[in-house]
């Protein structure tokens, strides 16, 4: 079963999203509604295992990526296709919404 990935640093994140599809949440073990998206993320990890990266990055570990993609509220979820942002949800989201966003860029 496939997991998500957390992302620790920059380098990391750089290297992760540079290619293929990635999907990437910002979140913070505080915010209730990004523990609210967490089984659904676990769930995202597993079924695109293998079609798109499913990753996590905890804001108030790694805030220079937060900085950098001007995160003001979190859960914000970013999607990336070779390295670019294409998409982006802000708050809690239905894993049916999210799915749609990884999708149309596979």
């Amino acid at each position: 079963m496939g997991k998500y990935i957390e992302i620790a640093d920059k380098a990391q994140f750089d290297s992760l999203v540079a290619e293929g599809v990635t999907f990437v949440d910002f979140w913070a073990p505080w915010c209730g509604p990004c523990r609210m998206l967490a089984p659904i993320i676990d769930e995202l990890a597993a079924e695109y295992e293998g079609k798109a990266k499913i990753c996590k990055v905890n804001t108030d570990e790694v805030q220079d990526l937060a900085v950098e993609f001007g995160v003001r509220s979190i859960p914000t979820m970013l999607f990336f296709k070779n390295g670019e942002v294409k998409e982006t949800l802000i708050g809690a989201q239905s894993k049916v919404a999210i799915s749609e966003k990884i999708n149309s860029l596979l």
